[in-house]
């Protein structure tokens, strides 16, 4: 046994040999680590920007159909097409006013939205535009959608205007959407991306 300049001596040290079962476990986890890898080669194609353009039908204040494909506008929520407001002491039709508010936007012009992700419900999370106009920013600016993992600057300005829902009082669209049964769906941001960055690499459709 050799000796440190202590006079003391050293102590050698043996690794033990990993178990058959650790070596299993690294050879499943090094499997899964390329099955993974393999998996997201295999659909990179799903996250490229995809571009759609045409005459849209409008749904409600934050979704359109352009021909076959049906647009979410990325980064905003609005009423509800039944969702009722108030305002002044009496209720109104809050959600069909959004809805007017995009198709007075639109005005039967060409549509021109892009995106690569998808909601649970299959629809393109898009930024769409007419001409120059961002129709996700003038929902937002005009008060008749809120912000919802984006837009927050135009939403704190509308708030301060009293522009559109602000000028009255409303349940945002995602507790309303609660309160009535319906599905809710995670906001727009860095979360929502990365759960729809999973759901694009585990569909098999």
């Amino acid at each position: 046994m050799s000796r440190s300049w202590s006079g003391r001596p050293r102590q050698r040290y043996f690794r033990r040999p990993r178990s058959r079962w650790r070596k299993l476990a690294d050879y499943a986890l090094a499997a899964l680590v390329m099955g993974l890898l393999l998996l997201v080669s295999a659909r990179i194609d799903r996250f490229e920007t995809r571009t759609t353009q045409g005459a849209a039908v409008i749904n409600d204040g934050d979704s359109i159909t352009l021909g076959s494909e049906r647009i979410r506008l990325r980064g905003i929520d609005a009423p509800e097409f039944s969702q009722i407001c108030s305002k002044d002491g009496g209720e109104y039709p809050c959600g069909r006013r959004s809805r007017e508010a995009l198709s007075k936007l639109v005005a039967g012009r060409q549509v021109t939205c892009a995106g690569w992700e998808r909601d649970k419900y299959g629809r393109l999370l898009g930024a769409c535009s007419v001409g120059n106009i961002e129709l996700n920013r003038a929902q937002v600016e005009a008060g008749w959608a809120i912000a919802y993992g984006g837009y927050e600057a135009e939403e704190a300005a509308a708030r301060r205007d009293r522009k559109g829902l602000w000028a009255g009082e409303f349940d945002r669209p995602r507790d309303w959407r609660s309160m009535h049964g319906d599905m809710v769906e995670i906001e727009h941001g860095s979360y929502g991306r990365i759960l729809n960055w999973l759901r694009e690499i585990f569909r098999f459709s």
